[in-house]
């Protein structure tokens, strides 16, 4: 008996212990918009893969590097000649030397003295991989900016939302009032079924707005690098991001070219582009090489005579090449000018793309001023119009038609939000302050 009881109590033990990790487990996780942008960073799949492209380029340094420092290779063969025999005619009597098998082991040290190409190739690794930081930076910066407005996007879908169920509820309080009026004979059924109509097409937004949530929230998993199937609850509200922003500070900073990152990474281009010039030059110089050479013999010949420790020196002189390599410079040359022609436009592009968006910045600034007071004169002018119809001095069309303006007030209200906080995250995108 007492056996059972405690497998029961294990069991028991068990199965709560499976339901609690099943909870945990289903808990959401709590974000809030700087939470969300450390936590994309870390784990964003483009972020990833720029980290990985930055040590790539970082072993393709010490590689380039590696190769002008020594290079020591050891050899060891084993050679049978399987009793052949050879005749050396010294006198009337040829003498027979017969090979037997040999076994040569073999160390060489290889250091590279002099090379332009060499010197060149480090400097062009270095910027190389200063690309990749560069790029890194700049998809960190892409990703930030990604994150902000998919949160922002949660947050506003949510509000909208929540307006259409408030919305609808006082709609149905409406319906129930104007029901009792129809039967006391005070209101006719036309009224009803005019506030059914609105009542069903406010159904019909609400369930629009709610998959527009889903879909939101399913565009912030994705740039946070999660499961579709984690549960996200946002800590942050609008009220928060309203308050918190600065857009007179990101209108007013001024704007440094040499600090944008597409400058940035079409300067570096350019270097790249020079050194390639300077690449192809290198190629009219000489390369020199030392090395030695140490041979030990494990089974030795009859007859040898080759010498254990050889010291000495390789130079390569280029001489003519039938201006293959003049050619390969002015190409060098020409690809130096394009990419010099580019920074040229990419830097007039950037002169332009602010100019927009601060003027993006400040007509978002004023339609959202414009439409938050929209806003509230559409509430009073619904709920003067609600109260009239109450009372039985106007129709249900003139509720209907003030409903409308509200709810189109408040869509004004909410999209002017949403580019207002877009048009600020893309200028501080550009000034690179995210």
């Amino acid at each position: 008996m007492l056996k059972k009881n405690l497998i029961k109590i294990t069991f028991a033990f068990f199965a709560i212990f499976i339901l609690t990790g099943t909870a945990t487990a289903r808990e959401p996780m709590q974000l809030s918009l700087d939470s969300a942008r450390h936590y994309a960073l870390e784990h964003n799949k483009n972020m990833v893969i720029a980290g990985l492209a930055f040590d790539q380029a970082d072993e393709r340094l010490r590689e380039t590097i590696s190769q002008g420092l020594p290079q020591v290779n050891a050899t060891v063969d084993y050679n049978n000649f399987f009793g052949s025999t050879a005749e050396l005619a010294f006198g009337p009597v040829p003498a027979v030397i017969e090979f037997n098998p040999t076994s040569n082991a073999n160390l060489s040290v290889g250091q590279l003295i002099f090379s332009g190409s060499y010197i060149v190739g480090i400097q062009t690794a270095r910027l190389f991989r200063e690309i990749s930081e560069t790029s890194r930076e700049r998809t960190e910066l892409e990703i930030i900016s990604q994150v902000l407005q998919a949160y922002y996007l949660v947050l506003v879908s949510e509000q909208s939302r929540g307006i259409l169920e408030a919305n609808l509820e006082n709609m149905h309080d409406v319906m129930v009032k104007t029901r009792a009026l129809v039967d006391a004979g005070i209101a006719e059924d036309l009224d009803y079924d005019q506030l059914s109509v609105q009542a069903n097409m406010l159904e019909n937004g609400l369930h629009a707005a709610q998959r527009q949530v889903e879909m939101s929230v399913n565009m912030l998993r994705l740039q946070l690098g999660l499961d579709a199937g984690v549960e996200l609850t946002l800590t942050n509200d609008l009220d928060d991001i309203l308050s918190r922003a600065d857009f007179q500070g990101s209108l007013l900073t001024p704007f440094s070219l040499e600090e944008n990152i597409d400058y940035q990474l079409i300067q570096l281009q350019t270097s790249i582009a020079e050194k390639q010039i300077n690449l192809e030059r290198a190629a009219y110089l000489p390369t020199v090489m030392g090395f030695y050479n140490y041979t030990e013999k494990l089974l030795k010949p009859e007859f040898d005579i080759t010498p254990k420790h050889v010291i000495g020196l390789n130079v390569n002189i280029p001489i003519f090449s039938s201006g293959a390599r003049r050619s390969r410079v002015n190409q060098a040359r020409i690809n130096y000018l394009s990419v010099e022609n580019q920074k040229e436009l990419v830097a007039e592009q950037l002169l332009i793309q602010e100019r927009q968006l601060r003027y993006n910045l400040n007509n978002a600034m004023e339609q959202f001023e414009s439409q938050k007071e929209n806003v509230a004169v559409a509430q009073r002018v619904y709920d003067n119009i609600r109260l009239k119809y109450q009372q039985g001095l106007l129709s249900s069309l003139d509720l209907t038609t003030a409903n409308n303006n509200y709810l189109q007030a408040e869509n004004g209200y909410i999209s002017a939000l949403m580019q207002l906080l877009q048009a600020q995250t893309e200028m501080d995108k550009l000034l690179h302050s995210l």
